[in-house]
Parts: structure tokens; C-alpha cells; sequence
């Protein structure tokens, strides 16, 4: 049970309910949610209570709300202009999803400390897409995957390409994306978990992070800090499956494949190929890796006539029935690095 609280507080009942459903379907949050179209029941119930952030609609604020003594006061700004300074304002009119991201931002500048890490034997299963094989179709691939996953399971999907070209995924300029979950890992250790939530970004069930604007970044991230950063994701316990879209582009990626239950190699069926196939695999066995291959399912794609075009329709169609039976033998694989 979240002990710290949320008021929000808005006449208008319609939006005041919508928020809220909109609020208590992120399980992750970390407060309880009161909620109040009346602002005189406020005061009577609310007047003894801490309030961690009060949130209230601008047509409904007045002064008297600092009689509450919440650690933060945030205005629903209704009318685009701000009329008290001295409390944090939100665009009440905007997706849903940035209120929430900018009101975890607030909560993490009160918060003591980091939620608590939570386990040590988690359930997590990482899952490894990767192949020395270029124009293979392997982010569609590990989408369509992930999105599968993620209508029955807990599923996190991170691109580790240097250039992801799904640009439904790409941050924009006032987005997050994972070099800055990075910088949290070593700067903020005791907020990385309320941290993350501000970056996370939804499509359907499935949650991902962005990947990184420029991929020139992932070049000087070193392997250590990578292992680090998916240790931390899955001791918090949240996720069942996480997606890794791997390249070489990075470091420690023989290290990161062999934490994968299962790693999915795609392929063609030509001389190049083969030989780019064969080469990895030897390089594999030389550095001492064989345990890799074999967790390694190779997957030559019959010819796709056709890739929708919508990110959400990659869970149907031919590649997406082909996911699925692959998807069985993932749910049959064990935790950790063994096969």
C-alpha cells in the first residue's frame, strides 16, 4: 500500500473522473488517489491528512488550499495564462499521459527516497533479438514480439540500435529517452525507479523506452553500465518479459546475450549471410560464449509480401503468425542465462 497521497480536486466531474480512472490504471504510481468534485468535503476530510501533491482545476484554486499544508500545490491550468506564481502549473488539456508524466517529475522532487528495491529473484525473462545479418527485418520482428507479449504479459521493449527507424518510437526534442535513464542510474540511484516512470512511453499494453536520439551515444556506454541498468529494471520485479532489439553499435553484447532465456538470430538464405552467421558463431565459441548459441533460435523469414505500416498492426499478418508459435518456446524457456 503507497502511503504518501494525492489529492485532486476539480468541479468538473466528468474530467475529474476520467483522470482518476486514467491515474489507478498504472499500477506503478506511487500514492493513493482522493478524489474531490466538492471542494467543501475536501477541507473537512483532507484537513487532518498529510498531502504529499495537491492538484487542483484553475477554475476551482484559491489561496485557502494553502491551509492544507500539501508538500506541493498544482493548478490545472485551464486558461493558459499563470495566475499565481508561487505554485506549479500543468496544461489540464493535454494528453492524459504528460499530466501523469509531469506530476511523477513533481513527486520525485518531494520524494525521500527511491521506492524500495524489491527483489532479488525475479521472475523476469530477457528476451534477445539480434543478428550480424543486416535488412533482416529485426525490429519488426522484435516488435511485433513484443507487442504479442504484452497482451498476456508484463512486456518492456529497449532498441539498442544506433539508428532504430521506427519513428513512432523516436523522441521528439522535449522527450526522454534512455540516455537519460542512464544518467539517472548514475546520478539519481535512490529516485532511478520514479525516474523511469517519467520516461517510459506506452504503445497498447506494451511499455518502451526511447531509444536514443543520437546513436552515436551508445558507443561510449560501457558494458558494465548496460548489465548494470538491466539489473536494476529487473529487480523492481514489474516485468515478465523484456524485449532487448540488440547491435553491435554497443558494448558488452556478448555479456547482455547471455542473460537472455532465449535469443532469436534472424537470417537469409544466401552466401553472405551464411558467412556473416558462421563468422559470429565461431567468434562466439573463441571468446568463450558457446553457452549463447545454444539458447540461439536462427530464424530464416519466409518472403513477407508485405509490413503494415501502422506499429500496432505488426500483430497481424504473416510475420506476426510466425512470432507466435516462436513465442511457445520462449514461455517454455527457464529463468536466467540457462537454456
Amino acid at each position: 500500500m503507497n502511503n504518501s497521497i494525492l489529492v485532486l480536486c476539480d468541479t468538473e466531474e466528468e474530467y475529474a473522473q476520467l483522470m482518476t480512472d486514467f491515474l489507478k490504471e498504472h499500477k506503478n504510481i506511487p500514492w493513493q488517489i482522493h478524489t474531490y468534485t466538492d471542494t467543501g468535503k475536501l477541507f473537512k476530510e483532507e484537513a487532518k491528512e498529510k498531502i504529499n501533491i495537491l492538484v487542483v482545476a484553475e477554475s476551482a484554486y484559491s489561496e485557502e488550499f494553502k491551509r492544507l499544508q500539501p508538500e506541493r500545490i498544482v493548478v490545472l491550468n485551464e486558461s493558459g495564462v499563470i495566475r499565481w506564481n508561487d505554485v506549479r502549473n500543468i496544461n489540464k488539456y493535454q494528453q492524459a499521459e504528460n499530466v501523469l508524466r509531469e506530476l511523477l517529475e513533481i513527486f520525485t522532487e518531494i520524494a525521500k527516497d527511491q521506492l524500495p528495491r524489491l527483489i532479488k529473484n525475479s521472475n523476469t525473462r530477457f528476451v534477445g533479438i539480434y543478428s550480424p545479418v543486416r535488412r533482416c527485418l529485426q525490429t519488426s520482428y522484435a516488435l511485433t514480439m513484443a507487442q504479442l507479449l504484452a497482451e498476456e504479459h508484463r512486456t518492456l521493449y529497449l532498441n539498442f540500435e544506433h539508428y532504430a527507424g521506427i519513428t513512432e518510437l523516436l523522441p521528439d526534442m522535449q522527450t526522454r529517452d534512455m540516455a537519460d535513464l542512464l544518467y539517472f542510474l548514475s546520478c539519481q540511484q535512490d529516485k532511478f525507479r520514479l525516474r523511469m516512470q517519467t520516461i517510459l512511453m506506452h504503445k497498447g499494453k506494451l511499455d518502451y523506452v526511447p531509444p536514443m536520439r543520437a546513436g552515436q551515444n551508445l558507443l561510449t556506454v560501457t558494458g558494465a553500465e548496460w548489465l548494470s541498468l538491466l539489473q536494476r529494471i529487473e529487480e523492481f520485479g514489474e516485468y515478465e518479459y523484456i524485449i532487448l532489439d540488440l547491435s553491435e553499435s554497443m558494448q558488452g553484447l556478448f555479456d547482455i546475450l547471455r542473460l537472455c532465456v532465449r535469443v532469436f538470430t534472424l537470417t537469409k538464405d544466401d552466401r553472405l549471410s551464411r558467412s556473416k552467421i558462421t563468422q559470429y558463431e565461431q567468434l562466439l565459441q573463441l571468446y568463450d560464449y558457446a553457452d549463447i548459441l545454444i539458447k540461439t533460435r536462427k530464424c530464416v523469414l519466409p518472403q513477407i509480401r508485405r509490413l503494415p505500416e501502422d506499429l500496432e498492426q505488426l500483430t497481424r499478418g504473416e510475420l506476426a503468425e510466425l512470432v507466435r508459435m516462436q513465442i511457445k518456446d520462449i514461455c517454455g524457456a527457464g529463468n536466467g542465462a540457462n537454456p
